[in-house]
């Protein structure tokens, strides 16, 4: 397993609506996350920038591709799509941020 860190960008005013559809998060998509071969998924944000910042634990055979292609991923991007920046497929604009420090 390995730890992938990345960024997001919650749209102003949003927050609150953010944190209410991660808490309600939808069982199948929870469970597509999971068997994809994501564990230890948290998401951060910081406020004074509207940056969300995500850490998870892959499995070494992750497959991101084959999750983007699932019906159930392409119905939460469309459903988060006016919260947050969003690629023209609705997935949600990340960039991938390099470790530099770890401590266990």
């Amino acid at each position: 397993m390995y730890r992938n860190a990345f960024k997001m960008k919650l749209k102003p005013g949003f927050k609150d609506e953010y944190k209410k559809r991660h808490d309600e998060i939808w069982p199948e998509l929870e469970e597509a996350l999971t068997e994809a071969g994501i564990h230890d998924y948290s998401i951060f944000l910081d406020e004074e920038t509207n940056i969300l910042f995500g850490v998870q634990m892959l499995e070494d055979n992750f497959d991101g591709q084959a999750l983007r292609q699932l019906p159930v991923m392409k119905k939460w991007w469309d459903y988060m799509k006016d919260l947050m920046e969003v690629n023209p497929d609705n997935s949600p604009v990340e960039s991938p941020l390099e470790q530099v420090f770890h401590m266990d």
